[in-house]
This record gives C-alpha cells, structure tokens and sequence, in this order.
C-alpha cells in the first residue's frame, strides 16, 4: 500500500464514528439498568417497528434501506440482517399493522404485504403519494392510531418560513379510503409521537426552530388536547416566545403550550410510552424521550435518552435515563427511536454509531 493510500485509510477511520463496543463503555443507564447491543453495524438506523414473530424492522434516513433484523435464538442479539428494500427516498420511518409493514419516504407510503413470510425481495403497493416532495424535514416517523389510521407528520421545508397548509403538520390518513385529516398545526418538525395506553391521549416532540441563540427557543413535547390544536409555529416557540420575524402582533395564548419545554436545539425525536411490564412500575406507562442532540450549539446539548413522568395528564418530573452518547463534546452516539421486544426490553436505535441497544432491567 502506498504512503498516499495509507493516508486516506487512516483519515477515513478517524473520521468514521466511533466503535460500538466503545460507545456501550461509555453510556450509563438508570440503576439497575444493563444496556447490550441487539444489533451493530446497521447503517443509519432510524425507526423500529417489532413483528409478531418478534422480527425487528429497521428504516434509515440517508442510507435508503430497510432493514429485517432477525434473533433467532431469542438471547436478546440479532443474528440475521436481511436489507429488505435500497434505494428508497429516505424510508425513515415504519409500522407494521395486520402483518403488513407500512413505510414512509418523502412523499408517499408503501406496504409490503405479509412480511414476515416475504423477507427476501419482497414486493410492495404504494398506499398515499401526495405528501409534499421536499426533502429538508421530509423524512417521517409514523405510528398507527387506536383506531387504525396512520399517522403521518409533515415538517416544514425550511428553518423559518410562513404557515402553509401542507406543512408544519401532523395528519391522520385512512389507508383504505385515503381520506386525511389534520391532528395537530403548527408543528415545525416532529419525528417521534406515541398514543398514552391508558388514556389514548396523543403525545408528540417537536424541534425548536435555530439560529435565535444557544438557548432559545425551547424543543417541546406537547400533548394533543382537541384535534386541529395550533402549536405555534412559526408564530409563537415554546410557548412563550415570540418569533422576531412572524410573531408581531400574535398572541401567545392563542396557541396550545407544550406540555414540557425542553432545552433548546436538544432535537427531541423518538417519543414512547413504556408498555410492557419488566421495567419497575414508575416506568411502567411512562414516555421515553431521545433526544438526538445539537448541531449548532457553541456548547453542546441533548445526547441522552430521559424519561418524562407523567400524572394526571402533566409532566411532573423530567429525568435522564441513558447518559454518555457525547464525553467531553466529542459525539460518541445519538438515540433516535424506540420499539419494545416481547420479553419488555427496550431496543433504541442509534443513527451515528450505527447501532441497536437493548435495555433490560436486572432484577434482584
């Protein structure tokens, strides 16, 4: 190998993002907590959604892939990755409903029919394609509701532009008639929203808009009340500041409050209420929050997973419960979603070491 070669080897390995194995080293769970590596070397994971059969599928956002990642021993490590569809327009998100997993590009839906039977080289229909093709904040994160709609959000194009009806929104679409609501309005960009199992209320995390300062505005969780309810942007951020450019002579309690302000610019994506029952029970039903961490902060923020306490329909408390994705400003991970296994471990996929974690309460 030539010096010149060697060269851009080394360069190209110290800018890869760091080893999982050394990631793992350096986060720290709530006590009693053991995180583990379900999966390593699955680039760019984004959203998980668990079959049934206990198949744990995989969407990316710049990779275009889906992933199948298979277990099939049941000791808590996938054994078996199977790419499932390439090429695709950032397909981040995924759900599964009936067996059928449905996945989110940019601008439209598509279903591959019984998958769990049809791993290799499956085929798909479109279901939707009328989303807006904009790639800045188009990939999604979807979720099915209650009662079977697919829930689907709309970012807007931009940092800061005007309300547009096609943007800044989270809907709802029947996925056989096609029919589409609205849920929520003046979101800027949520990637992460989950359903409370005992209330059905409808929760979701939304991304502070930049370039205000290193402190405002706030990233917010916010909780839906009435459907069609207006979160402020680009009009109001956090709930109590104004925008410099669109906020004149608005408001601030014509629009809904977030139910928790969090730091500003921490990105808030994966939100998930605990549903299962092998954490301890002040988890149990409680949302879990990653937050993916800053990009322009002169100091950075976020870089953790927590959990926000919830009674009676309020954040009580807010807590950090996975701590080390970034160890002296240096970005060793950063969480992005979540999906439970059967057993009641957690799975948490992370985009920048390219790995899977598997969070299991070790009981006494």
């Amino acid at each position: 190998m030539s010096k010149v070669l060697a060269l851009f080897v080394l360069l190209g390995c110290l800018s890869m993002p760091a080893i999982a194995v050394d990631v793992l080293k350096e986060l720290s769970a709530a006590d009693g907590f053991n995180i583990s590596l379900f999966a390593k070397k699955v680039d760019n994971p984004r959203q998980l959604a668990v079959s049934k059969k206990g198949i744990v599928y995989v969407g990316t956002r710049k990779a275009g892939n889906v992933y199948a990642l298979i277990d099939h021993n049941s000791d808590g490590v996938a054994d078996k990755k199977i790419v499932i569809a390439k090429d695709l327009n950032m397909p981040s998100g995924l759900a599964i409903k009936d067996g059928d997993l449905f996945v989110a590009e940019v601008e439209r839906i598509i279903r591959f029919k019984d998958i769990d039977k049809h791993l290799k080289k499956p085929n798909y229909d479109v279901v939707y394609d009328q989303f807006p093709v904009d790639r800045h904040h188009g990939w999604k994160f979807i979720r099915f509701s209650p009662t079977g709609e697919l829930i689907v959000p709309v970012g807007v194009p931009c940092n800061i532009c005007a309300e547009n009806e096609r943007y800044g929104r989270i809907f709802s679409l029947n996925v056989d008639t096609k029919e589409i609501k609205t849920i929520a309005r003046g979101v800027r960009n949520s990637v992460g929203f989950d359903y409370h199992p005992g209330t059905q209320a409808f929760w979701f995390s939304d991304n502070g808009r930049d370039m205000m300062g290193d402190d405002i505005p706030p990233c917010e969780i916010n909780r839906v009340s009435e459907e069609g309810e207006h979160f402020g942007f680009p009009y109001i951020h956090g709930g109590s500041i104004l925008d410099p450019e669109y906020g004149k002579a608005k408001n601030i309690t014509d629009y809904k409050a977030p139910a928790l302000a969090l730091e500003a610019h921490v990105a808030p994506l994966g939100v998930h209420f605990y549903k299962s029952k092998q954490f301890p029970v002040n988890y149990h039903q409680q949302l879990f929050v990653a937050e993916h961490g800053s990009w322009n902060r002169s100091k950075k923020s976020g870089y953790k997973v927590a959990v926000a306490t919830i009674e009676q329909g309020r954040v009580i408390k807010y807590t950090p419960f996975i701590t080390g994705f970034m160890k002296n400003e240096e970005t060793l991970g950063r969480p992005v979603a979540f999906a439970e296994l059967a057993d009641g471990s957690l799975l948490i996929s992370d985009d920048y070491a390219n790995v899977i974690y598997r969070v299991s309460y070790k009981k006494n």
